[in-house]
């Protein structure tokens, strides 16, 4: 009961400060800024969604690919179509309720594979663990190829932040605090469910690194993110007053709108308002940026939820066929 009610407070949380942001934005905008935003989602090349649903599709399709590697050593070997499925109906439950993807899919993929579901969990873990590593190093990369962009908006950030300083050097010490708590934390407390996932995560990527497959792991995983940031790309060509920023741009983009998509539920609010801050500084008013950063969000939940639709419906009729054609319901 208090796990449930606390899901439903998590849930309703992210999804008023998604609202909350959205409303911020919209009524930050001056009537020329609102009206520069409307024409821009007027003016979107459609047939820009094509090559993102494309690529949209093959991140995933790579993810699932990589979880089957994951998968290997626990001697579970499920079918492709049925692990590519399981991915997509997990990104769906993700924006219903928050972790409920990871569950989902290994739920969906133990009931139609026959295999344990407990045993999967250890692997989802695993990947998340990855993925923020991956997410960190992406962070790097692009403030040494961005550093003009990223440089400025830092010393822009700090500069605010350093007018207030009592708040400056309250940061500082939650900062401080926060780091020893985690460190004491783990220490008095390996056995609790915060120690098991500091735990966790170390061993997620541990194992990652001593894995046998670990360079064809790596190769998909360069090949999920080299996804998402064609996505983005191919995002800058579907606007007229986006189409002349470059690859690097839109690898900075990817970083901020990677962190809108896990600040709130689904990215709501928090995705646009971030990739459309950065924006501006590459020149882009505030009118573009926002209707840039709606589009980009739109497409990428639409996707998802296509996807994930699609691959519910399809799930029970691929495996009801899959069976109907096995040796042993021919016999």
């Amino acid at each position: 009961m208090k796990r449930t009610l606390l899901k439903i407070l998590q849930y309703v949380f992210f999804l008023g400060l998604g609202i909350a942001i959205i409303f911020y934005m919209y009524n930050s905008l001056s009537p020329a800024d609102r009206k520069n935003m409307w024409t821009a989602i007027q003016g979107v090349r459609l047939w820009i969604f094509i090559p993102i649903f494309i690529t949209g599709f093959f991140s995933h399709f790579f993810r699932a690919l990589r979880w089957r590697l994951l998968l290997e050593p626990l001697r579970i070997h499920p079918g492709l179509v049925n692990t590519t499925l399981a991915v997509l109906i997990g990104y769906v439950a993700n924006l219903v309720l928050p972790r409920a993807g990871e569950v989902a899919k290994c739920t969906v993929l133990a009931k139609y594979e026959k295999v344990p579901a407990d045993k999967m969990v250890g692997t989802i873990l695993a990947e998340r663990a990855f993925d923020v590593l991956c997410l960190l190093i992406i962070i790097v990369l692009a403030c040494i190829v961005q550093a003009h962009i990223i440089g400025t908006y830092a010393h822009e950030q700090f500069l605010k932040i350093v007018e207030k300083r009592n708040v400056f050097f309250g940061l500082i010490i939650v900062m401080a605090a926060g780091i020893v708590a985690t460190f004491l934390i783990y220490r008095r407390h390996k056995e609790t469910k915060v120690g098991k996932f500091i735990k966790g995560m170390s061993h997620g990527v541990s194992s990652i690194i001593h894995m046998k497959k670990r360079w064809q792991f790596i190769g998909y995983t360069f090949l999920i993110w080299l996804m998402y940031l064609l996505q983005v790309y191919l995002g800058f060509l579907g606007l007229p007053a986006t189409d002349h920023l470059s690859i690097l741009a839109a690898l900075v983009v990817l970083i901020f709108g990677s962190i809108g998509m896990i600040t709130t539920q689904g990215g709501i609010g928090a995705y646009p308002f971030l990739v459309a801050h950065i924006l501006s500084y590459y020149n882009i008013n505030a009118g573009n940026a926002q209707a840039f950063g709606w589009v980009a969000w739109a497409v990428q939940t639409g996707i998802i939820v296509v996807l994930g639709v699609a691959s519910i419906v399809m799930l029970p009729i691929f495996n009801r066929n899959r069976y109907a054609q096995s040796p042993v319901d021919i016999k």
